[in-house]
């Protein structure tokens, strides 16, 4: 039986379907989809309720429900959870479940007309009186409709409630069904395209983020760096967002700004995949495949054995003139220079292992080191202590990398620009290889690799570069070095900003609104974690 006084299919209704359509394949977010559908079903057939079913694993789940009368709005953009359990589509005896009028929709493909679901044959509206019972409301008219997408696979249900027309409830006529089953179609074409860029950006997303983590484990010296560096990233991205001080008190990032700097900042260091192994994971100055200083250790060892037998010889010598004072100097002068040399391997083992900062009398020693002892060879050869490349390399002044293999090292930011450049992006994501790229710049322009200054780099780099430095420095997973405090981090940090490293302005962001101590007690060692006197932080303006 048709409604009261059914609404003629005027050009103003035909206007409201198509308007509701361009709306839907102009929707790029799945909720507001949903919603405009919901929406737009019940605006076109008076329906007082609706709901929508989507499919997952053979269920139907609630994605999106409305209710005028009831004052509901639950799913899709309101942020309140529906708490109804899924719907399932098949029996423990895999038969249909057809008792249910939303899943006899789904599995037969059905559109289901019912006037009054008091009186209704066939189906179970047990829980629906129940809910009435409870919240004094009356389910009377329904109009179930299918979404089937291109490949007519049933995608969801579309359920409308009560048609309400001249102030009264009535049934939803064949003309509400016909107009519901064109706007389903429309919509599940919709949801399926939606649902088509959704997975591709998944996919774009997983693979981003297996990459990063396919470096993290082949260069385990660096441990979970490249993880890290985007969360901390957004997290001062995020409190660049929500400041209202300073500089940064109108900034705002768009939705798909966010994305396009999570995803840079995921594969920010995806060259490395072409650096070579041993510069990577040189935990020590004299590492190649195993750490050179042993070698060192062994030909002093050869150097105190052949002065052992020099001291025999000059005793021997003293005893047979009976010099007994040349044998006490002997044994002295042998004493001494063991004493140096173990003194001497002592201070180059420390010297290999590198650190921050290695002065010129440190630099000197190495190449007296190298001048003072000789050793003899298995070919009769003497040779020096040190080779002249063990005493470049341990002259290294800041770190373990020698100038060619921070070259090497460096690369890598030139390598993921010419990665990244050669994909192709959605017009929203097209700056991430300028982003990746420009996290070793500087904003004095004392950077890396264009030497660009601040003025020219992008916002969200500068926070990259922030994030890269300070998970470097905290990171506990080094060979090299170990994890700073957390007051000494930010104190090198402050340095580094008085020197034209970064971004003042992000700086005392990172500082002012607590990302450092945030990130702090997400990812470092409580151990780590001392107290921090803001107001003794170099470089910092609060």
């Amino acid at each position: 039986m048709d409604g009261l006084n059914p609404p003629p299919l005027t050009e103003q209704r035909l206007a409201q379907l198509l308007e509701v359509g361009v709306a839907l394949s102009a929707e790029q977010d799945t909720d507001r989809l949903l919603e405009r559908i919901l929406s737009g079903a019940r605006e076109l057939t008076e329906a007082d309720a609706g709901t929508i079913y989507r499919v997952h694993e053979g269920q139907l789940h609630f994605d999106t429900v409305h209710n005028d009368t009831l004052g509901l709005h639950l799913g899709g953009t309101s942020g309140v959870p529906i708490d109804f359990s899924p719907l399932p589509l098949y029996l423990a005896d895999d038969t249909p479940n057809t008792r249910n009028v939303a899943a006899y929709a789904a599995v037969s493909g059905e559109t289901v007309r019912i006037d009054d679901a008091y009186h209704a044959e066939g189906f179970d509206f047990s829980g629906t009186r129940a809910v009435d019972a409870r919240t004094g409301y009356r389910s009377q008219s329904f109009l179930t409709v299918p979404l089937r997408d291109h490949e007519q696979t049933i995608i969801g249900v579309l359920q409308l409630i009560n048609a309400v027309r001249e102030g009264q409830t009535v049934p939803f006529t064949g003309r509400d069904a016909r107009i519901a089953e064109s706007l389903a179609s429309q919509a599940a074409i919709a949801l399926t395209k939606q649902g088509l860029i959704d997975t591709q950006r998944q996919l774009f997303e997983s693979f981003t983020e297996v990459l990063a983590r396919a470096i993290d484990r082949k260069n385990p010296t660096t441990g979970r760096h490249c993880e890290r560096v985007p969360q901390l990233t957004l997290m001062i991205a995020d409190a660049a967002c929500r400041t209202g001080e300073g500089a940064l008190a109108d900034y705002r990032l768009s939705a798909e700004e966010h994305e396009e700097l999570r995803l840079a900042a995921w594969l920010h260091d995806c060259g490395k995949v072409t650096t070579p192994e041993a510069v990577v994971n040189k935990a020590t100055k004299l590492e190649r495949q195993t750490d050179r200083i042993e070698e060192v250790a062994t030909r002093a060892a050869v150097v105190r054995q052949e002065a052992e037998a020099e001291r025999l010889r000059r005793r021997l010598a003293a005893r047979e003139q009976g010099v007994d004072r040349d044998a006490e100097q002997a044994d002295a002068d042998y004493r001494a220079l063991v004493q140096r040399l173990d003194d001497d391997l002592a201070f180059l083992r420390s010297a290999n292992i590198g650190g921050e900062a290695m002065d010129d009398e440190a630099c000197e020693r190495v190449a007296a080191i190298a001048r003072t002892y000789s050793w003899t060879d298995a070919a009769g050869e003497r040779r020096p202590l040190l080779s002249a490349e063990e005493v470049e390399h341990l002259q290294i002044r800041r770190g373990t990398l020698s100038a060619a293999e921070m070259e090497q090292m460096r690369d890598h930011v030139r390598v993921s620009r010419e990665m990244l450049e050669q994909l192709t992006y959605p017009r929203h994501l097209q700056r991430v290889p300028e982003i990746a790229s420009q996290h070793h710049e500087r904003m004095d322009g004392g950077g890396y690799p264009d030497g660009i200054t601040g003025g020219q780099m992008c916002r969200r780099a500068r926070m990259m570069a922030l994030a890269d430095v300070f998970e470097a420095l905290t990171a506990a997973d080094r060979p090299y070095k170990p994890g700073k405090k957390l007051s000494e981090a930010v104190r090198i940090m402050g340095f580094m900003t008085q020197d034209g490293h970064f971004d003042p302005e992000l700086f005392d962001l990172f500082i002012r609104e607590g990302v450092y101590l945030d990130y702090a007690r997400q990812f470092m060692h409580p151990s780590a974690i001392d107290a921090v006197d803001e107001t003794a932080i170099p470089g910092y303006r609060p």
